[in-house]
């Protein structure tokens, strides 16, 4: 995961102009067109037309995989203006801290999981399973508590809370519905939120493993690095480096000082062995552990 998401960075970096700057905007002002047009329709049909169906979608209903994503994900006027809010917010910060390619990226290929696992599951089972975005947001909100765990948010308008806690209980739930889709034996239906989720392990899973992972095996990875030979990585790495004629090398983006010798790079105390960031991703990278 970690190498996927380097890859990713290193993509985002070598096609700066990739990516919908100001993402999510679009997808607020989507939403808030189609909520409009969903109260003027009191037959409630034009709602199953936006839904991804994969069997209307492999009819020719293509537009379905977009559409899906622009559902409110409620018709009251003040819980849909108070997820909106939320949202926007959440998706901005992301951008801001991972730039516009990469959110796109993120928030794309929730999309794009979720409308493929429907598929699957209706060519093996047969069933239709009307897709949603309720999940994929959820993801957006795991993100925002990752990189943010503590900041506050005011829970019902007074209450200051930190966001961890409340991904805490979401993931609580979160668990709660995959269990009772289990116990109910649907799992194919079990396994919904969980793809939907993928997006979040490949971008942030390195963090949440590092959490869980228990205090002795925290001590041991701690003790390794204290007790690796640094000198001798870090020879072996500047060898490698003079050879091709820079001294410094961003593991994240791989920008050189040589191709920008005004880049300021630093090392990482907290990476197991010897890497070199440039000030863009010093504070902001996965960590190495091996």
């Amino acid at each position: 995961m970690r190498s996927l998401n380097q890859k990713i960075d290193r993509f985002c970096w070598n096609h700066p102009r990739f990516g919908i700057h100001r993402f999510m905007t679009f997808v607020v002002i989507g939403k808030i067109l189609v909520w409009l047009f969903c109260q003027m329709d009191t037959t409630g049909t034009l709602e199953l037309y936006l839904y991804f169906d994969p069997a209307m979608f492999l009819r020719g209903q293509v537009w379905r995989i977009v559409t899906f994503a622009l559902l409110p994900d409620s018709y009251s006027i003040l819980w849909f203006a108070l997820a909106l809010y939320f949202y926007y917010f959440i998706g901005n910060s992301l951008e801001q801290a991972w730039g516009a390619g990469k959110f796109t990226i993120y928030y794309l290929s929730g999309m794009v999981l979720t409308a493929l696992y429907a598929l699957i599951y209706y060519w093996i089972s047969g069933v239709r399973m009307l897709a949603g975005t309720s999940y994929l947001n959820l993801s957006l909100f795991f993100a925002f508590a990752t990189l943010w765990p503590d900041q506050r948010v005011l829970l019902f308008f007074f209450i200051p809370v930190k966001i961890k806690w409340l991904a805490w209980a979401d993931a609580a739930l979160f668990a709660i519905s995959v269990v009772q889709y289990v116990l109910a034996g649907q799992i194919g239906l079990a396994l919904v939120p969980v793809v939907a989720m993928l997006n979040y392990v490949v971008f942030c899973g390195q963090w949440l493993f590092d959490f869980f992972r228990p205090g002795a095996v925290r001590g041991k990875a701690r003790q390794r690095v204290r007790t690796i030979q640094f000198k001798q990585a870090a020879q072996k790495v500047q060898k490698e480096q003079q050879a091709q004629g820079y001294t410094r090398k961003c593991a994240v983006c791989g920008r050189t000082d040589r191709d920008y010798p005004d880049l300021e790079f630093r090392y990482c105390s907290k990476c197991v062995g010897y890497h070199c960031f440039c000030i863009d991703h010093i504070n902001d990278h996965i960590h190495f552990t091996e």
